[in-house]
């Protein structure tokens, strides 16, 4: 099918309901084909995302894009497991349109996919990353203090030491993002937790 017979496809395939109360199995059932297309696009968005931190230096000494590839190359190659190593690499994916949250908005992108402790340390990294710099700042480097009681505490805290504070060698050799590509494709073929993922059902 050309361009032209997709555009033409597409205005013609349309739920008719005005209201959502007025949408019918018909209406709904298209509309779940459509999603199910949309959603397998979602690793092709998040990589294309990704990129647009390439050379976004901020004052670092490497680029945002080069911290997330080092960091999941060095959880990579310390044997984590797939979806640990893509959290890792989109931890802060977040920072163009998260700039005051950016954890959480990494953390929404992954949370379908993920375990509740992968999920868990993404959304809380950046407390636990204050420890290393909010100090210089005149803000609380113990910030992280408030989780000492959550069970991931311990994961999170490693994650930051481990991979995120250190991945910011400009000397280092990552892995580049075509590597991690492939994982991030089998992490979000399907989600493992959605109020969505029924849609998908073909």
């Amino acid at each position: 099918m050309g361009i032209q017979e997709n555009i033409e496809h597409s205005a013609m395939e349309r739920a008719k309901f005005r209201e959502m109360k007025e949408g019918t199995k018909e209406d709904w059932q298209l509309i779940a084909g459509e999603y199910r297309e949309f959603a397998k696009g979602l690793p092709d968005r998040v990589l294309d995302h990704l990129k647009l931190l390439d050379g976004d230096f901020g004052g670092f000494p490497v680029c945002r894009l080069e911290h997330s590839l080092q960091t999941a190359t060095r959880a990579h190659r310390d044997g984590r497991d797939e979806q640990y190593v893509v959290m890792a690499l989109l931890h802060d994916i977040g920072d163009t349109l998260g700039s005051y949250n950016h954890p959480e908005v990494a953390a929404s992108i992954i949370k379908p996919f993920v375990s509740e402790e992968v999920h868990w340390i993404c959304q809380n990294h950046g407390a636990f990353q204050g420890y290393y710099y909010f100090h210089f700042l005149g803000m609380d480097r113990n910030a992280r203090d408030q989780f000492q009681d959550n069970p991931h505490f311990e994961a999170c805290r490693e994650f930051c030491e481990k991979y995120d504070q250190a991945a910011f060698d400009p000397d280092y050799d990552s892995e580049p993002l075509e590597f991690f590509e492939p994982m991030v494709r089998r992490v979000m073929a399907k989600p493992l937790a959605s109020a969505y993922a029924k849609a998908l059902d073909e």
